[in-house]
């Protein structure tokens, strides 16, 4: 028999519950968050872009022909760089069929997807995009089936203030003022075999090396990212990314990592411990780049851009039978349910967990495509389940991250073992003087009893508990019924440095403070 007792902050907890506790000191600091952890991806592949960010005959499109709505929704994640325009579209792209006069620009076979390509948004426009919804550009470059030549004018387009060829094309085309996008992609998933221009390690990272060299001569201020490994379960990891590195090291800042989890055998226990596996992928890479860095003897660090991540099975199925070669298929459009915004907030906890050296991540994609927001053809707009992790940690989630002290109870999977029941993160706002943690409760029946030692942050009070939770595990969001949303009423309370709570069972936590 389980004894309900109340403690004496008033929160109601079993006398046999699961416990656990957890210290946050401001002194635990992993790294100050670069909030561009927080970004996201619009490829042109499905209603991503044609439906998705741009429909001119939407009643909500603006003068550019982009959905306002969608622009909203984008602002309230605060979304502060977007990858583009591809992912596996950009090894076959070439740049300048999307410049220029639109009744002039050519419609394409799209290799990757097997669609057709209008070109009717291209780089200007999405960079008007981009200012709209208050986020920055990663430009990715064809290093398929192009390379050096390309990217360097791209760049010049781009960046150069004028008075050259392509920086004086683009003005003609309307844009007096140079882009300056600072974030270069050299690249995608070239170990893959799927890649139009597929290359192996030595192919890809002497070309890297070279782009990069060529594309700094034109704007030494730039980033650049070069492309590690696909997935976790390539042959090639990670010897892709030391062989790419190995020679591209002193050319580049970052390094690019790739993965998507899925629930397909419907164990949710196994699928909510898949942050894990994660986890382990991050290490690989961190230990990769710092091998090279040791056999190179350089001063250099480079940090991890997590480029592509997110939930992505649902539609696997009905991708198979869509029509080839027609405009802007409904591809990718996985429906999200309540335990993927669970896991979704996990991954998101562990870039946190790792912010001294994931600097970038994009949630793959933003809309419609695998995305937190969808919308209609000439219609609505609406929030995904995996909308609310992701803008939590995006509007709460910048300051310093701090290591919290977790002691929880754990279990074993079917493909993993001590599975803490427990995923935090915290994040301390000197400027604001506001400390937030993210929490996750992955036991699958039972809410656990949270004691927290916040005793470092003197003078600080509990603000708000927002709570994401739902019975039903499947529960999706839909335009008509938003099953799965957030409330401000967790059960939360402070008292002299210490916080205590009941976490309910399957949940997604925001436990916020503030100094007094």
């Amino acid at each position: 028999m389980r004894v309900v007792v109340t403690t004496k902050k008033g929160v109601e907890i079993l006398a046999d519950q699961l416990k656990a506790k957890v210290i946050v000191d401001k002194d635990y600091q992993i790294a100050k968050v670069d909030e561009r952890i927080y970004g996201s991806f619009i490829e042109h592949l499905g209603r991503a872009v044609y439906g998705g960010i741009y429909e001119p005959e939407h009643p909500e499109a603006d003068e550019n022909g982009f959905r306002k709505d969608v622009i909203e929704l984008v602002k309230e994640l605060q979304v502060p760089i977007v990858r583009y325009p591809g992912g596996n579209m950009v090894s076959a792209y070439n740049w300048e069929d999307g410049v220029g006069p639109k009744e002039d620009r050519p419609r394409r076979l799209e290799l990757a997807w097997r669609t057709i390509e209008t070109n009717q948004v291209g780089t200007n426009e999405f960079a008007d995009w981009a200012k709209k919804a208050n986020t920055e550009v990663m430009m990715a470059v064809n290093l398929g089936t192009r390379g050096i030549d390309a990217a360097r004018n791209l760049l010049e387009y781009t960046n150069h203030p004028g008075g050259t060829y392509w920086s004086d094309l683009r003005k003609s085309h309307g844009y007096e003022q140079p882009h300056n996008i600072k974030t270069w992609c050299l690249g995608n998933e070239m170990d893959g075999p799927w890649q139009v221009g597929h290359k192996t390690a030595h192919e890809y990272g002497r070309l890297a090396q070279e782009t990069a060299k060529a594309m700094r001569l034109v704007d030494p201020s730039i980033e650049l990212v070069v492309c590690g490994s696909s997935n976790t379960g390539m042959p090639t990891f990670p010897e892709y990314e030391a062989t790419s590195l190995d020679h591209a090291y002193e050319e580049v800042d970052y390094i690019s990592l790739h993965q998507y989890y899925g629930n397909r055998t419907n164990d949710t226990a196994n699928y909510l411990a898949k942050n894990l596996d994660m986890d382990h992928f991050i290490k690989t890479v961190t230990s990769t780049c710092d091998y090279i860095k040791a056999k190179k003897r350089s001063k250099k660090t480079i940090n991890l851009s997590f480029d592509e991540w997110n939930v992505w099975y649902h539609s696997n199925q009905q991708d198979k039978e869509i029509e080839p070669w027609t405009v802007a298929p409904p591809q990718l459009e996985d429906q999200y349910n309540f335990e993927d915004a669970l896991l979704v907030g996990s991954m998101l906890i562990t870039f946190l967990q790792h912010a001294d050296r994931v600097k970038m991540a994009c949630m793959a994609q933003l809309v419609n495509v695998i995305a937190p927001i969808m919308t209609e053809n000439n219609g609505r707009s609406w929030k995904q389940t995996i909308f609310y992790p992701y803008m939590h940690t995006s509007v709460f989630g910048r300051g310093i991250a701090l290591k919290p002290i977790v002691h929880a109870p754990k279990y074993d999977s079917k493909d993993f073992t001590d599975v803490p029941y427990i995923d935090s993160a915290a994040v301390y706002n000197e400027e604001t003087e506001e400390v937030t943690i993210f929490m996750v409760n992955k036991h699958l029946t039972d809410s656990i009893s949270l004691s927290v030692d916040l005793r470092s942050f003197e003078g600080y009070e509990l603000d708000q508990h927002i709570v994401l939770e739902n019975d039903d595990l499947k529960a999706v969001n839909t335009a008509d019924n938003q099953k799965v949303k957030p409330h401000t009423n967790g059960n939360a309370k402070m008292d002299n440095g210490m916080l205590e709570a009941n976490v309910s069972k399957t949940s997604w936590n925001v436990i916020r403070l503030k100094k007094k």
